[in-house]
């Protein structure tokens, strides 16, 4: 090897390393600044109508209340739109996003959407809104609390399984799966439900402006239609997401003509750390290394032999 080719490939060397150290300043400057503007509440996409979709069962998650937290904090966000699709879910998932699109609200016009169903925390999580909208055959309403569990002490005496259990009090296995549940037990269940109830009732007592004890009568876990819901007083107007835009400009003032952005979980700096961070590796990535071989992605998929 020459010395002219040794030069040559020092060079080579010196210039890649040149290259993936420029790249990855640029990269963390991007990060920082990305970072002071969500820090200050601030977005990238400039005015626009927020859209936060929530779908399949409900829970407490934090990314969520997170996100709700920025949009109630971001300047350009002008409204929020929830677009709900969800047969309930856990209580406490329902009172946080309860308490997180309150918060929201305070700041801006919130207006929902149901799509088929919205029912329980997913009509719990609604109940912020200014306005409600649904389909005539949206499923809404049930509105309760449902404590199940299972008990297989029977079972379990068929086939000679003998089940002991310690406990520091009459309380603390109730309900238990290897045992029936005693009326004590029943009790205190009960008042765990109807105390989660009372919650539920006042939440939608405040969100609805109607009296608790209209709203008990309405409360007995029952399903209603979009159309019943309406005449119950539960939702304002039959409707989609075109309806709820017309009624943030027409009340909320709110122009028709802004973008609609989905609500995404995760700071604006982890979302770029999973996207445009991703893409200034694969740009390093080529730099550096002179052949590069591209696979296609594989996908594994369960498929149901033939019998």
């Amino acid at each position: 090897m020459t010395l002219e080719t040794d030069l040559l490939m020092d060079r080579r060397r010196l210039k890649r390393r040149l290259v993936f150290w420029r790249c990855l300043a640029v990269g963390l400057a991007a990060l920082a600044v990305l970072a002071a503007l969500d820090s200050l509440g601030m977005s990238w996409g400039g005015a626009h109508v927020a859209r936060l979709t929530l779908s399949g069962m409900i829970s407490d998650d934090r990314r969520v209340n997170e996100a709700l937290a920025r949009i109630a904090r971001d300047g350009d966000a002008k409204a929020l739109i929830v677009s709900i699709n969800s047969p309930g879910g856990t209580v406490v998932g329902g009172e946080a996003l309860y308490r997180s699109l309150s918060a929201v609200a305070l700041k801006k016009p919130v207006v929902t959407v149901m799509g088929t169903v919205a029912a329980s925390a997913g009509y719990m999580a609604a109940l912020p809104a200014q306005r409600i909208f649904a389909a005539e055959g949206t499923v809404t309403g049930s509105i309760g609390v449902l404590l199940q569990t299972g008990e297989l002490s029977g079972l379990l005496d068929k086939v000679g399984i003998t089940a002991e259990a310690i406990t520091s009090g009459p309380l603390k296995n109730q309900p238990s799966l290897t045992a029936p549940m005693t009326p004590a037990g029943r009790q205190v269940m009960h008042g765990l439900v109807m105390d989660m109830y009372d919650q539920f009732v006042e939440r939608v007592a405040a969100g609805r402006n109607m009296p608790i004890e209209r709203v008990r009568e309405l409360a007995d876990g029952r399903a209603y239609t979009g159309r019943q819901a309406v005449a119950l007083g539960l939702i304002d107007a039959i409707g989609g997401e075109a309806e709820a835009r017309a009624w943030l400009a027409n009340d909320k003032g709110v122009p028709a003509s802004l973008p609609t952005e989905d609500v995404t979980t995760g700071s604006i700096a982890s979302r770029a750390v999973s996207t445009s961070l991703v893409q200034i590796v694969g740009s390093v990535w080529k730099a550096l290394i002179s052949q590069s071989v591209s696979l296609d992605g594989g996908m594994a998929v369960w498929q149901r032999t033939a019998d």
